[in-house]
């Protein structure tokens, strides 16, 4: 084999997840020579291209959970990037507001969570105290949380992309792996262009990482069941309507933080997402129909039993989907004067959430460990916020052996 098909680490998946592990390893040694495999034309083209640019604080997420320590400490590595890096971002702060009364228990919950997790400054918030964090927000009670911020995570990509190729490193674009076989001495990636020789292997591909994952665990037992999120704009006219993020208390039934408010940095202000199954991975549109993803999704053990648990919740997502007026319905729990002549279509993104055959959502991250190879199979929000303490993660496993 040439000697340029050599590596010392190769990486599957040019997400922020995956660059910023690169940008770790390069930190740790910057003689490193790093190949970062990419099958679209530029980086973060999915998950991390299409969420909704928060920096999440870490409050919700199970103390001593993968997502909370990980939180915690790409919150700061990603700020202190962004300042390195003159990267505009806002830490403006959020309210997570209760609206019924059947909500104050796990509203009480997450605040205790927050606590935990190491968050100060948080605050419990009567009725007409909402009025002074978001004037036109209404709820029985809700939570401040200061940290809580706003970036554009794909002019982040931009950024790592354009440090790790000046360190000598590539990123290979519209090139897709076909095979990973590991040997006593080295792992072997073949794409549908070459085949390359490294150390290790570390795939960071979002929604194929359990086929990733599988050309070197034959028996993996998750799944990528994906979920769309859509969103509307909020019209220039009625802007002044949210001030920055507002939140509902999530249901505790369902992985997902419900539809909210968000200001971005760009200046748009958006309303969503909703969580709908969707019909392909990368299927951005209710039209999107991939055959492939449609099957492996719905003979997947475990899809069924997904349906069964969580069909009335489900329902009331594609009926939102469907319908603008119940969609409004549900943004008016928050903020009662948002109308339907309010909102104009927004973009969407697609969530890549693991599935195990036992029909369980993983509510955490998820890695795989091979002898040569590593897998992160499950890395939907906050992975964003989140990615480079997951990058360090990684490059210390890959030191340490």
């Amino acid at each position: 084999m040439e000697k340029m098909n050599r590596y010392d680490y190769i990486i599957i998946g040019g997400g922020i997840v995956g660059l910023s592990t690169g940008h770790k390893l390069l930190e740790k040694n910057p003689n490193l020579k790093i190949l970062i495999i990419e099958k679209e034309n530029d980086v973060s083209k999915h998950q991390t291209g299409n969420n909704s640019g928060v920096i999440h604080s870490g409050i919700y997420y199970k103390p001593g959970s993968l997502k909370a320590l990980n939180c915690r400490r790409g919150y700061r590595y990603l700020i202190e990037f962004c300042d390195k890096n003159n990267i505009p971002y806002e830490i403006c702060g959020k309210i997570i507001v209760a609206t019924e009364e059947k909500e104050l228990p796990k509203l009480q919950d997450i605040y205790e969570r927050g606590i935990q997790n190491g968050l100060t400054g948080l605050k419990i918030l009567r009725s007409e105290e909402i009025k002074d964090y978001e004037p036109y927000c209404t709820g029985i009670k809700a939570i401040n949380v200061p940290q809580a911020g706003i970036v554009d995570f794909k002019l982040v990509s931009d950024k790592i992309a354009v440090q790790i190729q000046n360190k000598g490193s590539y990123i290979h674009f519209r090139e897709k792996v076909t095979e990973i076989k590991e040997k006593t001495d080295y792992a072997e990636v073949i794409t549908n262009k070459e085949v390359y020789q490294a150390k290790a292997v570390i795939s960071c591909a979002g929604l194929e990482s359990d086929r990733i994952a599988k050309m070197t665990h034959r028996n993996l037992n998750i799944r990528i069941v994906p979920f769309r999120g859509e969103y509307y704009k909020i019209k220039e006219e009625r802007k002044h309507l949210i001030k920055n993020l507002i939140y509902p208390v999530p249901d505790p039934q369902f992985p997902f933080l419900g539809v909210h408010f968000t200001r971005r940095i760009e200046g748009i202000y958006e309303a969503g997402p909703n969580a709908v199954f969707a019909f392909a991975r990368e299927g951005y549109k209710k039209s999107d129909i991939n055959i492939k993803d449609l099957y492996e999704s719905m003979m997947w053990t475990g899809f069924f039993k997904i349906a069964f648990k969580y069909w009335k919740i489900g329902l009331g997502e594609f009926y939102r989907s469907y319908s603008k007026s119940a969609f409004v319905r549900a943004l008016q729990r928050l903020v009662p004067e948002i109308k339907k002549d309010d909102l104009e279509k927004g973009g969407a993104g697609v969530r890549a959430q693991a599935c195990d055959n036992k029909g369980n959502l993983a509510d955490d991250f998820l890695i795989v460990k091979g002898k040569r190879v590593i897998h992160i199979c499950n890395a939907p929000s906050p992975a964003a916020t989140s990615s480079f303490s997951i990058g360090e993660t990684i490059a210390g496993e890959i030191f340490n052996r």
